[in-house]
């Protein structure tokens, strides 16, 4: 009660890794971002995020109501069956609403199989980006391994209407599309699902709804801090 009349509230604290530099965080604000934005804006370029997420069958834990003294259980699968991983990108320009490009993909539980995108799934969805948007694209992406291997330089290479940003380390805060996985995952919460099949299902729903929500998505955009704006010279 005392710490409620001096204006403090029960919170959950977020996590900050203690490797993430707020120099460089600042840094690019100030230029890489400016750099994004002023990139042959004459020609229509589009900015795209670009993040990837996982799903299993094993779904979030979130409050819910039950009796006094009995706490409700959600039956799961107690063995690895499989999961789902969802690359996405959150397409910005000025003057046109954001735009969320997906791509969904099943990883069965197969010994020794990938349970994660390739560099070539990576570049299949940024060409579809492309022939979507009917533009270039500068991608904001962060330092994941697939990202910057060798592989991935020479498909990026290969793409003269791809331009490539790199997110200082540990700044999940830059990238909007991190709060799209936060959306999801919410809706996702206390969910009993059949299989990995169904679980796709409902995460492509998901993400079809969002598709059609163009002021959360720029409520996303927001939260981040960057704005479409033109720099002062």
């Amino acid at each position: 009660m005392l710490l409620h009349h001096m204006g403090f509230s029960p919170q959950m604290p977020a996590h900050r890794p203690i490797e993430r530099d707020d120099e460089a965080v600042v840094t690019w604000r100030r230029e890489a971002w400016r750099r994004a934005k002023s990139q042959r804006p004459s020609v229509g370029r589009w900015i795209c995020f670009e993040d990837e997420a996982g799903h299993t069958l094993r779904p979030p834990k979130a409050r819910t109501w039950a009796p006094r003294g009995r706490t409700p259980v959600i039956p799961v699968s107690g063995r690895g069956s499989g999961r789902i991983s969802v690359a996405g990108l959150f397409c910005v320009r000025p003057g046109r609403r954001p735009h969320l490009l997906y791509r969904v993909k099943v990883h069965r539980a197969r010994k020794g199989g990938r349970r994660s995108f390739a560099e070539t799934d990576y570049a299949a969805l940024l060409d579809a980006a492309h022939q979507y948007l009917k533009a270039e694209i500068v991608v904001i992406r962060d330092n994941l391994n697939t990202h910057i291997s060798t592989a991935m330089r020479r498909l990026v290479t290969g793409r003269d209407w791809l331009h490539v940003i790199r997110l200082p380390a540990y700044a999940p805060d830059l990238n909007p599309t991190e709060d799209v996985w936060s959306h999801v995952k919410r809706s996702l919460g206390n969910l009993a699902v059949t299989g990995v099949d169904h679980l796709a299902a409902i995460v492509r729903n998901r993400l079809k709804r969002i598709q059609y929500r163009p002021g959360l998505l720029a409520g996303f955009l927001a939260q981040t801090g960057l704005t479409l704006d033109p720099e002062p010279p």
